[in-house]
């Protein structure tokens, strides 16, 4: 099987690249638009044509991670993370996100339920209300760490309020979520994944409890519809080792994680762009929307996702054996020229905003989109309203992203403001 008869040099395992990797990304479409990355073997797939066509095209790019776990197997690192989980608490079964048709539309049967147009409209005011108390919060303060004080908790209290946990309990849980974002981001040395692994036992032992209650008495929340439900085609609802995956995965860093990572990257980008926070306060109602979907394109919290190849194929050229993983570059494709003019600008007349990446496309298309997109339309809103004016605080911050080779995440943004006349 041939390769690119040369490839650029890029190393997105760099941490130093992680932390501003647009132009390597515009050098892998202009030069190696099927990059082979020269550690892991991966597929790297970054424009955004061709991005479309790996996550619409799902019998030729599969998400059903068990062929990858099959060619990963022998991996005797990997086989003392799973050693750990059985020893001491529950080995994670494929989520949502890894399994295909026709296994993966009889599960997501549930959460389409659960994330219905109508759920989403009842969390509506609950929404609003608790962006406008996050900020009231710290508004006499005139400073606040924007991602522990207001990112974090927006997202984070709706999804928890939805999974049945106390919010006493929400930074213990956020502790539980940031071990399994880290074990995911391939950045890790083993003994920092297994502190990981242990963290997420810790949340399997906390989780396990409310799971045997709510089968005893069911309730309204969103968790009891996922551990009672039974999937029709299958007879059965989801085991513990199902739902063990589904806290972590689909639910508390899928519903949280990447919506407080574009709370994040928004303030700063309206900090940067003072033209586009007064276009974005002169008529909020008009501009908000658009605004959203220019974060989610500009900084796309998720930065890449796997596909893996089911038969022998061909991109650009480039031959991709069966059985090869395919590193889809979300963020890339979102500033590819060739589908967005201008798309290092942060416009807020863009027609075509929202046709980004940043959610998936396809079967596999992210279904908690709504309800992220109503949580960054009232935290911009509850911004717009109470703050007149905001920077970055001096000497306070480094702005580093976390080091991860899937997800794009800011450590902190700390700010001082002008509070809004009331």
């Amino acid at each position: 099987m041939s390769e690119p008869k040369e490839q650029p040099d890029v190393n997105l395992f760099d941490v130093e690249l992680q932390q501003c990797p647009y132009d390597a990304y515009k050098k892998l479409r202009d030069e190696a638009p099927v990059f082979v990355e020269p550690v892991t073997g991966f597929y790297v797939v970054s424009r955004y044509e061709d991005v479309r066509r790996v996550l619409t095209d799902s019998d030729t790019f599969r998400n059903d991670m068990f062929m990858y776990i099959n060619r990963t197997g022998d991996n005797p690192r990997q086989k003392r993370v799973q050693e750990r989980f059985e020893k001491n608490g529950w080995v994670p079964a494929p989520t949502l996100a890894g399994r295909d048709d026709p296994n993966h539309k009889e599960m997501r049967s549930i959460f389409n339920k659960a994330f219905r147009a109508g759920k989403i409209r009842d969390l509506d005011p609950v929404v609003k209300d608790l962006a406008y108390q996050l900020i009231d919060d710290f508004i006499n303060d005139g400073h606040c760490d924007w991602v522990r004080q207001f990112a974090v908790p927006l997202p984070l209290y709706i999804i928890g309020r939805q999974m049945g946990a106390q919010q006493e309990d929400m930074w213990k849980i956020k502790n539980w979520t940031d071990a399994f974002f880290h074990r995911i981001g391939m950045m890790l040395t083993e003994e920092q994944e297994m502190e990981t692994v242990d963290r997420e036992i810790e949340a399997q032992h906390y989780f396990q409890p409310i799971f045997e209650k709510l089968r005893k008495k069911p309730d309204d929340s969103l968790l009891s519809e996922l551990v009672n439900t039974v999937i029709e085609e299958w007879g059965r609802p989801l085991t513990d080792n199902e739902l063990h995956a589904e806290m972590m995965a689909d639910t508390f860093v899928g519903g949280s994680e990447t919506t407080t990572n574009a709370l994040s990257a928004g303030m700063k980008l309206l900090i940067e762009n003072k033209d586009v926070w007064e276009q974005l306060k002169s008529d909020p109602e008009k501009h908000v929307k658009t605004f959203v979907e220019e974060v989610l394109r500009l900084e796309s919290p998720v930065q890449s996702l796997m596909r893996v190849a089911a038969k022998d194929t061909e991109l650009h050229g480039v031959k991709i054996p069966k059985g090869s993983t395919i590193n889809i570059r979300y963020a890339a494709a979102n500033r590819d020229e060739r589908h967005f003019e201008c798309p290092e600008k942060l416009d807020l007349e863009r027609g075509n905003s929202g046709s980004h990446m940043a959610f998936g496309s396809g079967v596999h298309h992210c279904l908690g989109a709504p309800l992220a997109r109503r949580e960054l339309i009232w935290g911009f809103t509850a911004l717009v309203d109470r703050i007149e004016n905001m920077w970055f605080a001096e000497g306070k911050n480094d702005f580093r992203i976390h080091p991860h080779f899937l997800l794009r995440s800011l450590t902190q943004l700390h700010i001082e403001f002008e509070p809004k006349a009331r």
